[in-house]
C-alpha cells in the first residue's frame, strides 16, 4: 500500500465522540428498560437438556434448584434471550457472555504467578458491551439479596461496579492498544488490595488456589492399579468411567486437539501417555454437556491433568441473535466452537493457559485445557459488605479491561461518559431482572416437584 491510499485510523477522541452521538439513537436512560413480555424461561432450559447427556440432567437441576443465585448461574441463555428485546447501546464488544461474580477467579500464568481474571468463556462472542455488565451487575444484586444483606448496602455496590467498570474502561482507552493487551492482575503485584479485610480474602483466596493444583487433583482423584497405571477413581454421577468405545474415541481426540497445539506444548507432551479418561460433570449451567477429564503419566509416573469438554452455540448468538464478525464467524465455521471459545479466551484474559487447544470429535466440538491448575475463585455470598462491595468492583475494572481489547472501546467509554447516567440505568435494570430471575426460579422449583 502507497503513502497516497494509506487511511489513517480514528483517533481516541474521534472515537469518544462517536459514542457521545451515538446517545441521540440509543439514550443511555433506555438501558433501564427491560421487556417481559413473549418469555419462555422454561422452555429454554428444556430445549437445552435435549442436547445434553441424559443421565446427567437430574443433577443439573438439582444444582439449579440450590439457590436463586444457583440457578442464576445456569441461566446465560434465559438472559441472551431477554437482553435481545430490549434496547441497547448498539456498540458491540469482545464479550464473555456469562460474566456473573462467579465467573472471575485465580489460576495461575504460564510464569506460575497467580493471576485474577475471567476464567469462563462457553459463551463468548460479540454482543453490546452492556450485555456483560448488566449479568455482573445481576448477579451483584442476586448474591447480595440471597444473604440478606440491608438493602443499601447491595444498591451501594452495584452502583458502585458500574462506576468502576465506566473509570476503567475511561481509564484504558487512555492507553495504547499494546500496554492494553499487555496489562494483566497480578494478585502478588502492584495492585494488592490496601483494605485489610479485602486483604484478608485475597490471602484466603489464593492459599486455596495454590492447593489446587494439577498434582494434588490427581493424587485426589486417581489411584494407581498393580501396574503402577493411575486410574480415575469414580464418584457417580459426577464422575464415572466411559465405556470402551467413548474412551478409545476421547483419548484418540487428543492427537486432534495436539494439531491445534503451540509447538511447545506438542513437544512438552511427548513425554506423557494417555492412562485413564472419565466424563466429569462441572459447574452449574455446563452441567450434561460432554466433558471429559484425561490422566497421562510420564515414564516416572508424574502427572498431568488435561479437561476436554464440549462446545456449543454462543447464548449470545443462539438465543440473543447477536451478529459476529466474519472473521469469527469463517473460525468456527472452519475449525469448530472449540476454536471460538479459545481465540475469543485468549483475547478476553490477560494471560491464559499454555495448553489450550480444539478439535472436532465424533459428536461435536471441543476444546482444551489444564484441569484445576492453580484455579480458585472467591465465594461472595460469603463475604463481610465491604469486601463484598470491592470485590464486585474488582470484578467490573476486569470486565473493562477484557472489553478494552476491542476497537469500539472509546466508543463505549464516550457513550457512558462520567457513569452516573448509566449507572442509574443499569441498578434499575439489574433489580428489575433479579426480581424476574427469582420468579423464574420459584416457577423452575415448582416445575420441579
Amino acid at each position: 500500500m502507497t503513502v497516497d491510499s494509506w487511511d489513517v485510523l480514528p483517533s481516541r477522541s474521534a472515537r469518544v465522540d462517536a459514542g457521545r452521538d451515538a446517545r441521540r439513537t440509543a439514550p443511555r436512560g433506555r438501558l433501564a428498560d427491560l421487556t417481559t413480555t413473549g418469555r419462555d424461561p422454561l422452555g429454554i432450559l428444556e430445549r437445552q437438556n435435549a442436547a445434553r447427556v441424559p443421565e446427567l440432567l437430574p443433577l443439573r437441576t438439582e444444582r439449579m434448584a440450590a439457590s436463586p443465585f444457583a440457578f442464576y448461574r445456569g441461566t446465560a441463555a434465559l438472559m441472551a434471550a431477554d437482553l435481545a428485546r430490549d434496547a441497547g447501546s448498539g456498540i458491540p464488544v469482545a464479550s464473555c457472555g456469562d460474566a456473573h461474580v462467579a465467573n472471575f477467579g485465580l489460576y495461575a500464568s504460564p510464569q506460575r504467578t497467580l493471576v485474577f481474571d475471567l476464567n469462563d468463556f462457553d459463551e463468548a462472542a460479540w454482543a453490546p458491551w452492556e450485555w456483560d455488565l448488566k449479568r455482573l451487575v445481576t448477579s451483584v444484586v442476586i448474591a447480595g439479596q440471597s444473604t440478606g444483606r440491608a438493602e443499601g448496602v447491595v444498591a451501594d455496590a452495584v452502583t458502585a461496579t458500574v462506576r468502576a467498570y465506566a473509570h476503567a474502561i475511561d481509564s484504558y482507552t487512555r492507553r495504547s492498544a499494546l500496554a492494553r493487551y499487555y496489562e494483566h492482575f497480578d494478585v502478588n503485584g502492584d495492585r494488592a488490595v490496601r483494605d485489610k479485610a479485602g486483604r484478608r480474602v485475597v490471602r484466603a483466596a489464593v492459599r486455596h488456589a495454590e492447593r489446587r493444583t494439577g498434582e494434588r487433583a490427581a493424587r485426589k482423584l486417581t489411584e494407581p492399579d498393580a501396574d503402577g497405571r493411575l486410574r480415575f477413581v469414580e464418584a457417580p454421577p459426577a464422575m464415572t468411567h466411559l465405556d470402551a468405545d467413548t474412551s478409545a474415541r476421547v483419548e484418540s481426540a487428543i492427537a486432534g486437539y495436539l494439531e491445534t497445539a503451540t509447538a511447545d506444548i506438542r513437544l512438552l507432551l511427548q513425554h506423557y501417555r494417555v492412562s485413564d479418561t472419565v466424563r466429569r460433570a462441572v459447574g452449574v449451567g455446563s452441567v450434561g454437556t460432554r466433558c471429559y477429564v484425561t490422566i497421562l503419566q510420564d515414564g516416572d509416573g508424574n502427572a498431568l491433568l488435561l479437561q476436554t469438554k464440549e462446545a456449543g452455540r454462543s447464548v449470545l448468538v443462539e438465543h440473543g441473535g447477536c451478529l459476529q464478525p466474519p472473521d469469527l464467524t469463517a473460525l468456527h465455521e472452519t475449525h469448530g466452537e472449540g476454536a471460538r471459545v479459545v481465540g475469543m479466551q485468549r483475547i478476553l484474559q490477560g494471560v491464559s493457559d499454555p495448553f489450550l487447544g480444539y478439535l472436532r470429535g465424533q459428536t461435536g466440538h471441543y476444546y482444551v485445557r489444564q484441569f484445576r491448575d492453580m484455579k480458585g475463585g472467591i465465594d461472595i455470598e460469603t463475604l463481610e459488605d465491604g469486601p463484598f462491595a470491592l470485590y464486585a468492583q474488582a470484578c467490573a475494572t476486569t470486565l473493562a479491561r477484557a472489553h478494552s481489547q476491542s476497537p469500539n472501546a472509546a466508543r463505549v467509554a464516550g457513550y457512558i461518559g462520567s457513569g452516573r447516567t448509566v449507572a442509574a440505568a443499569l441498578r434499575d435494570w439489574a433489580y428489575a431482572y433479579a426480581a424476574l430471575s427469582r420468579a423464574d426460579y420459584d416457577a423452575f422449583v415448582a416445575a420441579r416437584g
